[in-house]
């Protein structure tokens, strides 16, 4: 592993802590708004049905790895303006 990726290691793992915060913030209005409901269901209420189930964790993945895939290429992006050279 080169010096570059080293450095860059514990910043991205600051990033990615980050971006697992903000993503579930994002999930949680945007569930708010799609079903008018506070709380996304949990796989194990008996309450809920499948679709509810399955919809809400699909939205939660795909809002996940958005915001990660964001973060990730912002990040490199700013180290490659800081330093010249890309991280990866």
């Amino acid at each position: 592993m080169t010096a570059r990726k080293l450095l860059y290691k514990p910043f991205g793992l600051l990033a990615g802590a980050g971006a697992g915060l903000v993503a579930g913030i994002v999930f949680k209005k945007v569930w708010q708004v799609a079903s008018g409901d506070d709380d996304a269901p949990d796989a194990l209420d008996q309450d809920r049905g499948w679709t509810e189930i399955l919809l809400a964790a699909a939205l939660q993945g795909a809002i996940f790895a958005i915001v990660k895939a964001a973060v990730d290429r912002g990040s490199a992006e700013g180290v490659r303006r800081i330093t010249g050279t890309w991280p990866g």
